[in-house]
């Protein structure tokens, strides 16, 4: 752990990730907005009730989308119920992420962690939130906004996709009615070790070359957990899935499962399911334990980051 200095006025500065533009780069990743005025109050101890989360998802025209990510905070709500946990997202789902900044600041809130559903640190959480938040301390220029790490090829989401996997291999019987409403959490069903077995990764995608092989990195943690072979596909570039399905097929795999990489679904995973129904696709991470405890690990990280440049 080491100190930074503290950012000039109105500044933003961004998390580093394959190279991107960063002026001020934290231990945690976070990514502080400063009170106009430049003057830093200080932030509760990590064991206490400490400043409010905003979980910031996507946003999405498919309505499961938005209620998935509303399970996912309403899990992450569950777990710190001292935290004040809001849902925003950055586009075409509401609330916004102004609407619910401007709701914080009417109720005497100072000090925000906003925590990016994102699963890369690609336009969205290098550019489009930073300058929201921007725009908000300007509204709001007594209001603290610390943007923290997206949450990236984390271990704990690795084994998660892994789970989702198993799961998919060995569906669990459905539970009694009333307590399917509290299992929101489904544990491995089943093992993955299957000389036959091979898993297709499949991910958004992107024109940028390099934003690609930094999601390969999820394929290579995966194969490493699960021991089977991967093959990595896109849902909007190539290589497509039936690439991948061709590729694992031609290594041997009889049994195939696609791994989404996706927090929730959508018209991006529905693609993939048309483009290859004759296998079995896995669920998207969703409101998945794992997922909680990284949003908390991504919070702490902030809170502790500014407790540093607080002292």
């Amino acid at each position: 752990m080491y100190r930074l200095p503290a950012p000039s006025r109105g500044a933003v500065s961004v998390p580093r990730d394959g190279g991107g533009p960063a002026s001020i780069t934290s231990p945690g990743g976070a990514v502080s907005v400063p009170r106009g005025g430049g003057d830093r109050l200080s932030v509760a101890p990590l064991g206490g009730s400490g400043p409010a989360l905003i979980a910031v998802a996507h946003g999405s025209r498919d309505p499961r989308s938005a209620a998935t990510m509303a399970a996912v905070v309403a899990e992450v709500a569950a777990a710190r119920p001292d935290i004040c946990v809001r849902l925003a997202f950055l586009d075409l789902s509401a609330p916004s992420v102004d609407e619910v900044v401007d709701d914080l600041a009417a109720h005497g809130h100072i000090d925000v962690i906003i925590v990016p559903l994102l699963l890369g640190n690609a336009f969205h959480a290098r550019v489009d939130l930073p300058a929201l938040l921007v725009d908000s301390t300007r509204r709001h220029p007594h209001l603290r906004l610390t943007q923290a790490a997206v949450l990236g090829p984390d271990p704990l989401l690795i084994s998660a996709l892994a789970d989702r996997v198993a799961t998919a291999l060995h569906p669990a019987p459905p539970l009694p009615s009333g307590l399917a409403l509290l299992n929101v959490v489904a544990p491995a069903r089943g093992s993955l070790d299957d000389p036959l077995l091979g898993i297709a990764v499949a991910a958004v995608g992107s024109r940028d070359a390099a934003a690609n092989r930094r999601t390969a990195v999820v394929a290579r943690r995966l194969a490493a957990v699960t021991g089977c072979p991967i093959e990595l596909c896109f849902a909007t570039v190539e290589p497509g899935i039936e690439r991948a399905v061709d590729r694992l097929r031609t290594r041997g795999a009889e049994r195939i499962v696609v791994a989404p990489w996706f927090l929730a679904p959508g018209l991006l995973t529905d693609r993939l399911v048309a483009a290859a129904p004759e296998v079995v696709h896995a669920d998207v991470i969703g409101a998945h334990a794992a997922l909680v405890d990284v949003v908390w690990a991504r919070y702490d990280s902030s809170v502790a980051t500014d407790l540093e440049l607080s002292a």
